[in-house]
């Protein structure tokens, strides 16, 4: 199931990261983009994510999502995602190019570095199989979803960035390690050069420039041809620490996809 909100415009699609739900997930993003410069505003949880009661998995996401759009019958879009939903976005570039217009991903997972997607997979099922041991799973549920997520909930002041640190400390964890299967055998089998070229924006967190992470967004970027941003501060959920920016990245996107929408 999906719903769209707005009325007219351009079709943006919001992919999340890890298996969160859409709703809510980007704070003030659709509202934005709705708003500004007048879009309408796909939410939809993939199978096996947020609150869809069907299986699903990584390696069947853009087929599902191909149909997902069919049926919406507001084709091509523009993918915004992050982390997981930034791979998933550019593997449904790759896989049906027909249906994606624009991207923009945010801090991406990285279904570009083959190495690194391999050893964040393995960290994923070594974080499901400590999850399941009874004792240690209670404890350690709370203790990752409160990594990062405390020192921003105290800093945060708009009441919907704040509820979305919130849903953060509350992630499942055997839901995120089974979202995230398969991440590797995908990676193994991409290349950037099949990416079409589209207008694009990639956002990665501040880290230093020679970190396996920033260099496979780098690469992303320059196979699409789009700018790599960031900005001092930003971490893995830009868009709960820079908002405002985010927002305008995603609305240049949207202008270079339909030039004629007024500034």
């Amino acid at each position: 199931m999906f719903q769209v909100r707005g009325d007219s415009g351009p079709a943006v699609l919001l992919l999340p990261g890890g298996a969160a739900s859409a709703d809510g997930f980007f704070p003030g993003l659709a509202e934005g983009l709705i708003a500004d410069p007048g879009c309408r505003v796909i939410l939809h949880d993939r199978p096996g994510t947020g609150t869809s009661e069907r299986p699903g998995s990584l390696a069947s996401a853009t087929s599902g999502l191909h149909v997902t759009i069919a049926e919406a019958g507001l084709g091509p879009v523009v993918a915004i995602g992050q982390s997981l939903g930034g791979a998933v976005a550019a593997l449904l570039a790759r896989d049906h190019p027909g249906d994606v217009a624009g991207l923009v991903l945010i801090d991406p997972s990285p279904v570009n570095d083959a190495a690194r997607a391999h050893q964040l997979t393995q960290t994923m099922r070594k974080i499901e199989t400590l999850h399941r041991l009874p004792l240690l799973g209670r404890v350690m549920q709370p203790l990752i979803g409160a990594l990062g997520a405390n020192k921003h909930l105290k800093s945060a002041t708009r009441p919907d960035i704040r509820a979305a640190w919130q849903r953060m400390k509350e992630l499942d964890l055997s839901q995120l390690a089974r979202a995230a299967e398969g991440l590797d055998t995908l990676a193994a089998g991409f290349r950037e050069s099949d990416l079409p070229r589209v207008p694009a924006a990639v956002i990665t967190a501040d880290r230093k420039p020679d970190t396996p992470m920033h260099r496979a967004h780098e690469r992303l970027a320059t196979a699409l041809g789009a700018p790599l941003l960031s900005w001092p501060g930003a971490d893995h959920n830009a868009q709960l620490t820079h908002p405002d920016e985010v927002l305008a990245a995603c609305r240049a996107v949207v202008r270079q996809v339909q030039p004629g929408l007024t500034d």
